[in-house]
């Protein structure tokens, strides 16, 4: 008789590896123009709740063992995709590309790590 999985079919974070936690949260709550007010715990996680899914973590302590690649690790949604190109464009983030299908872009963090914006 198989058993049924404890597991949920959900996200519940999204874990970043980040060099510097204070910079990260700095540059990740200007990025989403929201207060960097929550405490940074353990010394190097900072939790960002998102209005709709999961918690996004940003880790000190695991940067070392990550390596940046060209795979986003996630996308923050958008529903406008050309004003979002342009909002960071014009907040210095590093744009890799430029927006592909009139849909999605790509950006890279203050530590290489790859990420998207999608139109929803």
């Amino acid at each position: 008789m198989m058993k049924t999985s404890p597991l949920l079919p959900q996200i519940g974070a999204i874990f970043v590896p980040v060099r510097d936690i204070e910079q990260a949260r700095d540059w990740y709550c200007r990025l989403l123009d929201i207060p960097a007010d929550q405490e940074i715990l353990f010394g190097h996680l900072y939790c960002i709740p998102m209005q709709n899914g999961p918690t996004l973590i940003l880790d000190s302590k695991i940067f070392p063992q990550h390596k940046p690649d060209d795979a986003p690790l996630f996308h923050f949604n958008t529903e406008d995709i050309e004003a979002a190109y342009q909002f960071l464009k014009e907040s210095d983030v590093e744009l890799v590309g430029t927006i592909q299908n009139d849909h999605w872009f790509n950006i890279r963090d203050l530590d290489g790590n790859m990420l998207m914006v999608c139109k929803c």
